[in-house]
Parts: C-alpha cells; structure tokens; sequence
C-alpha cells in the first residue's frame, strides 16, 4: 500500500504529518511501515542525523540495472516499525519514477510518502499512483487556489486548522473536490517537539486523528 502525503502550497505541515502517519501505522501495523522522503525534510523532523546514503535520487538515477531490492540497503532506522527511504542530495530523475512507486505499491509494508510540494516530474508519478492521495492543507484562499489548478486530485484532504480562517471544510471541499478525511490542530507542542528532535517518540494529543487513516 502506497500514501502519499503532498501540498499544493509550502510550508503547509506536510512533513510533520507524514512523519506522524506513518508514525502510527508502524505501531498499528504487524508488518511495520516505510516512510519514503521525497521532499528532503523528514531527518530534520524527526530528530535523525542526515543520511549519508544516495537515497531515492541515487536509486532514481542509478539506471534500470539497479535491482528493486536495493531500496532496501538505503534504508534508515527511525522507531520501532519504521524505517526511512531518505531522499539523497541529488535531483529526482523521473524516467524511473514508475518503477519507484510499483516497488513501494507491493511492498508488504505500508509506505506512506512524504511528497512535498507537487509540481517535480518524479513526484507527481508518486503522487497519481498512491492510494489514498492526501491533500494537506491549511484553509488558506492561496493554497486551496494553487490545489485547484494543479494537475493532480486528492482522494483525501488533511486539513490544519489555523486560528482566524474564514474558510470552511464545506469550502475546502468544493474547491479541491475531494472530502476532509481528517483535522488537526495547529499546535505549539507540535513545533518544540520537532524542534527538539523528538516528533520519533510519543506524538501529542494533537496528531491523534491521523491515527483515522493508518
């Protein structure tokens, strides 16, 4: 199974809740969980050192002679369960992008994919592959106005509630077509925990109705 966690618009809370998804897959899931970076973020959030490995864009460029099994050696530790595809330095190549999602489609452990931004070649074919395809969102007229132009469609949409927005989830819904599968609240432990280094450990009350979707 491939979920795939995107924005339409930066700085939206993406990472923070990919990480925590597949966060608690891993404790619910027998067989664990595979939390695929393609955004670059994910050792910051949750406390790693940065990988050292090619990761994702080393696999992604390394040619069609690189066996599927390889991901596998790139992989990083983050908790009991989870493990990380770490992104790498280099550019996303595209022309294998399809593999790339195929191999996490029928892996035995749910991979949950941390997207980004859309708009890069690579991971769009990652984004229009995964089921479920998660917005993330918060309800801001900038970020909901790009959502409805980009390409792509959601099967889902996380929003972060912010104080003082006058939009709806009525009016998140109609604009990206695609119903609000959860909320979260913006939280100020959220960010100390991120920014200790801990978002690994116990997760606040806060990303508790991610724990819906795993």
């Amino acid at each position: 199974m491939l979920v795939a966690c995107w924005s339409a618009k930066g700085g939206v809370g993406t990472t923070v809740v990919a990480a925590s998804l597949a966060l608690q897959i891993a404790q619910d899931a027998a067989s664990g969980a595979v939390l695929a970076d393609l955004a670059g973020d994910a050792p910051v959030v949750l406390g790693l050192a940065e990988p050292t490995s090619p990761g994702l864009a080393g696999w992604l460029a390394a040619g069609d002679d690189v066996p599927a099994d390889a991901l596998a050696r790139i992989e990083v530790d983050v908790a009991p369960g989870l493990r990380l595809l770490p992104r790498g330095r280099d550019r996303l190549q595209p022309h294998r992008a399809p593999v790339l999602a195929a191999v996490l489609e029928r892996s035995p452990r749910v991979t949950v994919a941390d997207c980004g931004r859309a708009g890069a070649a690579a991971v769009d074919t990652i984004i229009a592959r995964a089921r479920p395809s998660l917005l993330v969102t918060r309800r801001c007229y900038v970020a909901l106005r790009r959502a409805a132009r980009a390409p792509l469609r959601p099967t889902g949409v996380v929003v972060v509630n912010e104080p003082g927005r006058v939009l709806s989830n009525a009016d998140v819904c109609t604009v990206v077509r695609a119903p609000v599968v959860a909320e979260i609240e913006i939280d100020p432990a959220v960010a100390r925990q991120v920014d200790a280094g801990l978002q690994a450990g116990r997760l606040p009350r806060s990303l508790q109705p991610l724990r819906e979707l795993a």
